[in-house]
């Protein structure tokens, strides 16, 4: 059985290490973008019927590139916090240009 991860820095390359794929990278960025745009319109709007789309965005998106173009089991099921954290890491490292699309 593997060694459980024990800090955010250790869980942060081994995730890295999961997303090398561009098409994964860019399908986390538009699922977390699109969190975005729905929490914009809802504090915008005051619609909260609307946030039902947040985890669909969310992991939706992420989950189908790991099927389709990773082929790996998304670190969530295993480390969700550390998992969560980490798709908003990514998106703001690769808005900034710290991480880039093609690994």
């Amino acid at each position: 059985m593997a060694e459980r991860i024990k800090t955010f820095e250790e869980f942060y390359a081994f995730y890295l290490s999961e997303h090398r794929k561009t098409w994964t990278r860019i399908f986390h960025f538009v699922g977390t973008l699109l969190i975005f745009v729905v929490l914009f319109y809802v504090i915008w709007s005051g619609k909260e019927r609307f946030l039902w789309y947040v985890p669909i965005f969310g992991y939706g998106f992420a989950w189908f590139s790991h099927a389709v173009f990773e082929k790996n089991k998304p670190a969530t099921f295993k480390y969700p916090l550390w998992s969560l954290i980490s798709d908003f890491k990514l998106f703001f490292e690769l808005l900034i240009g710290k991480q880039k699309f093609k690994s």
